[in-house]
């Protein structure tokens, strides 16, 4: 077997195996290990308090942590996660935990988180990949209030964001609410504390979508130029030099949208 045939195979073989390696994956990756912010109250002084996790998580796309695989259409997360649908960068490393040297709440208290702003585009969820799976919009996300009720349990968001390169933040606080009526414990926030991700492209080109002045003449006529002008007197016509191409079985200039020139003709060639 000559090199060249063995190389189609080797490459037709490498084709096949990520065709029976791809798989419908049941659950939405955590994209890495996990980064967990230790919360704790502190009696001595009747407040929240936070430990960060310095690591910054990357915002990832299926098609690059996961080449060839999909989630499956039935589950809550399909439209916004997979490759066929707004294939959005995620990452599910964040997550609250309770630090195991906290002190107990005062009596009639629970824990709120409330994300105080975070980077355009950024949305979170509430995920769950056992019956009933959830993937519920959070902390502001399509019009869901910014606080929410966390008991304490380790707790790990979805984060999604558009691919892309530009970096994402959000800005959270923990505090306590009093259960009877409902307002929030004075000076017992942890006060601001960070989320930063990364992100990454999902490696596919952009399209780009723009209006253009066309145009056109008989593909026949390849004895004459076009010219331009901004004005029918004083004879300022111009050649237009921008390369014919063709459009719909004609030639044609595309001209942009800024292009001062009002007015066009064809002249024959000299």
């Amino acid at each position: 077997m000559n090199l060249g045939k063995l190389m189609v195979l080797t490459f037709a073989l490498s084709l096949k195996s990520s065709a029976l390696f791809a798989a419908t994956l049941p659950a939405v990756p955590m994209q890495g290990g996990m980064v967990m912010p230790m919360l704790s109250y502190q009696a001595a002084d009747g407040r929240m308090h936070v430990m960060m996790d310095a690591t910054v998580p990357q915002l990832t796309p299926l098609l690059v942590s996961n080449p060839g695989d999909n989630f499956d259409s039935a589950d809550p997360w399909y439209d916004a996660l997979d490759p066929s649908r707004q294939s959005r960068s995620f990452s599910r490393r964040y997550g609250f935990v309770m630090d195991a040297m906290t002190d107990p709440l005062p009596a009639g208290t629970q824990m709120r988180i409330r994300k105080l702003s975070s980077t355009p585009g950024l949305s979170a969820y509430r995920y769950a990949d056992t019956a009933p799976k959830a993937f519920e919009p959070i902390f502001g996300t399509d019009g869901t209030t910014n606080a929410l009720y966390w008991n304490g349990m380790m707790f790990h968001p979805t984060f999604t964001a558009p691919p892309g390169t530009n970096a994402f933040t959000a800005t959270f606080e923990a505090y306590l609410v009093n259960t009877s009526t409902g307002l929030e414990v004075p000076d017992s926030s942890t006060g601001p504390f960070v989320f930063n991700w990364t992100n990454v492209p999902d490696g596919r080109p952009e399209l780009g979508i723009g209006q253009r002045i066309v145009i056109f003449w008989p593909v026949a006529a390849t004895n004459y130029v076009l010219e331009g002008a901004d004005t029918l007197s004083g004879g300022s016509w111009t050649l237009v030099t921008n390369a014919p191409v063709i459009v719909e079985g004609q030639s044609a200039v595309v001209l942009p949208p800024g292009e001062t020139r009002t007015f066009f003709r064809m002249k024959l060639a000299q």
